[in-house]
Parts: C-alpha cells; structure tokens; sequence
C-alpha cells in the first residue's frame, strides 16, 4: 500500500520535514475508540500507543484521519504515535458534555457528505447546521437525500434544499436499493477522503455498505412505525471502499453545537450576506431601520422568515461560544499565572533558608 493511497500529499510531506527526529516513519489514524488506537502505514495496520503528553489538551489528540509520525517498537508488533502533524481539514464542534472546549470529530477529510432522510419530515435548519460545520473546518460539503425508496416528491426535496444549500451539490438515493450512487463518483475516488455525518437513523451504514457492496457495517432493523432504522455505527472508522476511496463514517450526532463557525456561516448564507452587505447602515439590526436590503426581501419573499431566523439563531450561537471560549481561556491563564507565582515563592523561600 502506498501513502498516497492513504491521502498523504505535500502538505504533509512539508510538514513531516518540519520535525526533525529521525527514526520516525507516517502512518495515518484509522480508528480511535475508547482509548484503543490503530494506524495505518505502508505495511499494514498496527495497533497504536498514544504517550500522555497528548491527553492534556483535547485538540491534540489523534483522531480518525490525523496524520501521525509513529516509532516502531523493535521485535514488537506495535507503533508509539511521537508526533501529531497539523489537519489540513477538520470536523469540530463544541463539546456534548456541556464544557466549552473543541471535540474534533474527523481530520483531514476532503468531501463531507452531509445526510439526511426525505422519509419523513426534512429539517433544512439541522441540514444549514451541519453545512456550517463542515464550510468552517475547510471540507467541501454534499449533501445526501437518502432513503428516496420510502419518499414521494423527490425533485421537489432536491429544489428545496438545493435552495439552501449554498452551491454545494445535492444528491437524492437509495442505499437499500443502490439508486442514485454512480453520482457520488466524482468524489469517491482513488486517495480521496470523505467522510459521512449526520443523525441517527438516515441510513449512513446502509449507503457505506452499498458503496462497498458488502456488509462491513452493521445496521438494525427499522422500526416499522417510523421507517427509522436504529443508528449501531459507535465508533469513528476509516474505510477503504473498492475504488480505493477512503470513507469515515461518524455515530450519528444526537447535537452539534457550532464550534467557532464565522467562516461557515458566511459560506452557508452568502444570500443572506449579500443582503447585509446591501443595507443602508453597517450596523442595521434588519428592525426598522429604513434602507434594509433584508426587511426588504422579507416582505417580496425574497428571503423566508425561517431562512433569516435559522441565520440569527446559529449567529447567536457561535457569538455564545467565544464569550464562553474566551472567558475559559482568561480564567485558565489566571490558573497558569497564581501556579507559576506559588512556585515562584516557594523556589524564594528555598533559598531563603540555604
């Protein structure tokens, strides 16, 4: 197997140069689950050991899809990861567990493939969430209607979200009956990652096994009463499919709270942008202030109520995160600064008594 099948390119052939250790040989991240890490190389995959200097701070630890620089350990068949090189691409979002920190879900992807079911009730705000997301960490998104076996009105659906979707390509299918796949040929290629998000449920693992024509993933039955098939994808994993493609499908995420985000909310909305950039007033709050390029397309339907509402919601939202991002950076700098006084003191107080 060569690194180039793996995706390694010049960006990380520049950045491996950079470390100067030798001995040293890459490998890229192919599962993290619960601590066990594996990684694969030219060789094969091997499991990995991750030192504990890359626990302290949540953003350095190897994720599904990180470059990694890895010692090999003599007469033992396992790797110790020494160095993490930079992402060219991340998937982020805020923490679930209620902390204000980055949990990095995937790295160095190139095409997201954004999911979601048109069996049933289609949810363009969770469909403009995820779009954010995935503009922000630098992957280009598309996004997949999947399970148009058990839905009617599917150009209809296309249009709809196609409207929402700022220029990035969406594809209506089937993963239970292999319709619409050949048109995900254009990024399911030979070095190219993708990786697969979306809710429980809208039949990720169903449309990788089609992809891979065999059932490397498990998938449960659907419930009867609401076509929802239940989610058993626990892990991050990275996957070659048979046109040596490269393809990381994530646990469906119960939330996704914007990490950062300003870069992705302007690539999500650039209609509603424009918009603002029309208005009369750089600081117009779109309310009563004459001149407003956006109550004015609110009122021709030119711009929804629910469009602009979902733009100041998700606005709001990442505004949230840097206060509490940067309050949580002042009062760790706080923390750093009263340590290094106290050790400062106590050295003083050493030599005080010599």
């Amino acid at each position: 197997m060569e690194l180039a099948e793996l995706g390694w390119s010049e960006f990380f052939i520049q950045a491996a140069a950079k470390v100067n250790v030798p001995g040293l040989r890459p490998a890229r991240v192919a599962v993290v689950n619960r601590g066990v890490v594996f990684v694969w190389d030219e060789e094969g995959e091997w499991p990995a050991t991750v030192p504990g200097r890359f626990r302290h701070e949540g953003t350095d630890y190897p994720v599904t899809g990180d470059w990694v620089l890895v010692e090999r350990l003599p007469r033992e068949e396992k790797v110790i990861i020494q160095a993490l090189l930079p992402r060219r691409t991340k998937l982020s979002r805020g923490s679930a567990r209620g902390v204000t920190e980055e949990q990095t879900l995937a790295a160095n992807v190139d095409t997201v493939f954004v999911a979601a079911s048109i069996a049933g009730d289609l949810n363009l705000r969770r469909i403009e969430r995820y779009l954010t997301c995935v503009w922000e960490g630098g992957a280009q998104p598309v996004v997949l209607l999947t399970k148009t076996d058990l839905a009617e009105g599917v150009d209809a659906a296309v249009a709809q979200v196609e409207g929402i979707a700022a220029g990035a390509p969406v594809v209506a299918l089937s993963g239970l009956e292999n319709k619409g796949l050949r048109q995900l040929k254009p990024w399911i290629k030979k070095g190219h990652t993708c990786a697969l998000i979306g809710p429980s449920g809208v039949g990720k693992s169903t449309l990788i096994n089609a992809l891979y024509k065999d059932e490397i993933l498990d998938v449960l039955p659907v419930r009867e009463k609401d076509q929802k098939g239940r989610h058993t994808t626990t892990r991050r994993e990275l996957v070659f499919l048979p046109s040596r493609a490269l393809i990381i499908d994530t646990p469906g995420l119960r939330e996704l709270q914007l990490w950062e985000g300003q870069t992705g909310l302007q690539e999500t909305f650039t209609d509603v942008e424009e918009l603002i950039a029309k208005c009369k007033f750089t600081n117009c709050q779109h309310k009563t202030e004459p001149g407003c390029a956006v109550r004015e397309a609110l009122q021709s339907g030119a711009l929804t109520e629910r469009r602009f509402g979902s733009y100041l919601k998700l606005q709001e939202e990442i505004a949230l995160f840097a206060r509490k991002t940067d309050q949580r950076a002042s009062l760790e700098q706080k923390r750093k600064t009263k340590m290094q006084t106290r050790k400062l003191h106590e050295r003083l107080r050493e030599k005080g008594r010599e």
